[in-house]
């Protein structure tokens, strides 16, 4: 489980730059033992009216891509 989570870090650190330059940024809450990955936006992208549009298509795709195993990605901020 360590070994995904670093690897779910790894994926967000490669868009934590575009999160952080508009005063956002995003926390891995849990991996479950089901591999579903909670997430949680902060900061500006806790409340933009874009934040849905960037954890579809800017977060899961990112995550998708670099970690396949997780299952299920969810904000907790919904």
């Amino acid at each position: 489980m360590e070994t995904l989570h670093r690897k779910v870090e790894a994926a967000l650190d490669t868009i934590r730059p575009y999160l952080e330059a508009d005063g956002g940024n995003v926390e891995v809450i849990e991996i479950t033992p089901e591999n579903i990955l909670k997430l949680e936006l902060k900061g500006a992208c806790k409340t933009c009216n874009m934040s849905n549009m960037t954890m579809k298509s800017g977060i899961e795709e990112t995550i998708k891509r670099a970690v396949p195993e997780i299952t299920q990605i969810i904000s907790v901020n919904n």
